[in-house]
C-alpha cells in the first residue's frame, strides 16, 4: 500500500532499459566497479602510509628516549 511493490519495481527497470539500453548499463556498471576498486586500493594505500608513519614516529620517540 504505502510503499513501492515488485511490479512497479519491474516497471521502472523496464523504462530504465528501454531509456539507456543494455550495453550502456553495461559500462556505466563496470565504470562504476572500477571507482569502487580504485577508491577501496586509495583507501588501503592510505592506511598503510600511515602504518608507517606511526612505526617510524614509535621507532624515533624509542631512540630518543635511550639517548636521554
Amino acid at each position: 500500500m504505502g510503499g513501492i511493490g515488485i511490479w512497479q519495481l519491474i516497471i521502472i527497470l523496464v523504462i530504465v532499459l528501454l531509456l539507456f539500453g543494455t550495453k550502456r548499463l553495461r559500462n556505466l556498471g563496470g565504470d562504476l566497479g572500477g571507482a569502487i576498486k580504485g577508491f577501496k586500493g586509495a583507501m588501503k594505500e592510505g592506511e598503510d602510509e600511515k602504518k608507517t608513519n606511526d612505526q617510524k614516529s614509535v621507532a624515533s620517540d624509542d631512540k630518543d628516549d635511550s639517548s636521554k
